[in-house]
């Protein structure tokens, strides 16, 4: 890959991944119409890293609260210590609906899945879900009064997202609307649930591509575009 088309990528992911449009769907139709080829699931995934940074330093307070909750509460021996230290404890089993159902599809979500008429149709349901989310939501609920299987019902929702076309911010903040949230905690709550997804998946097709051998080139232009991902979406963060 060029290194302009990682720029422009990275660009676009970090712009998709925290507004619920699917930088997924976006990485595979704005290079489509530019006349690209498929970047691909592993460099999609990879440059979800720059993402992941930006949510690390934007969030640096919230993170730091939680794992300071979680370690009070394995002192305490109690998990349900604090609300702060049952919500970091929760979100470990609330990313495992996705964790499970990506190695499972692995295969179709990598090809089949890629479609853009399957993309364009995701695109369309998942919007109109939201709106049902917006209308029926009472956005009267703080994210750290949920309670444990409502952590996991957003982790539910959240494993739509292996379905491109289907935002995975997008999916974890209509859950949280229809669990009651209310609309900024429901978006701050789908960052921080998603720090285990996007690192995870990242991480594996990063070893997977090193694994297969990059040369310097192909080692800059996937730098670039994590870089350009990591600027834009801290940018989107604050913007959302």
């Amino acid at each position: 890959m060029h290194w302009f088309q990682a720029l422009v990528l990275g660009l676009v992911q970090g712009l998709t991944e925290f507004l619920p449009i699917s930088s997924t769907a976006h990485l595979r139709v704005v290079p489509h119409f530019l006349g690209w080829g498929d970047p691909g699931t592993a460099f999609s995934a990879v440059i979800q890293l720059g993402t992941l940074i930006a949510i690390f330093a934007y969030f640096a307070s919230d993170i730091k609260d939680l794992i300071t909750a979680a370690l009070q509460g394995l002192r305490c021996r109690d998990l349900n210590h604090t609300p702060t230290c049952r919500m970091a404890w929760s979100i470990i089993p609330g990313t495992l609906p996705i964790a499970i159902l990506g190695l499972s599809f692995k295969g179709f979500i990598e090809t089949e899945a890629r479609g853009l008429a399957l993309i364009a149709s995701s695109l369309i349901l998942l919007a109109l879900f939201l709106v049902l989310a917006e209308r029926l939501g009472r956005r009267e609920r703080s994210m750290y009064e949920l309670g444990f299987w409502q952590i996991q019902l957003i982790g539910l929702c959240q494993a739509l997202a292996l379905i491109p076309g289907c935002s995975r911010s997008g999916s974890t903040i209509m859950g949280g609307l229809f669990i009651g949230l209310k609309r900024e905690d429901a978006a701050r709550f789908s960052f921080l649930l998603g720090l285990p997804a996007i690192g995870a998946s990242g991480l594996l097709e990063f070893i997977d591509l090193i694994e297969a051998g990059l040369n310097t080139a192909e080692m800059l232009s996937l730098s670039l575009g994590i870089l350009s991902a990591a600027i834009s979406g801290y940018l989107s963060i604050g913007f959302l």
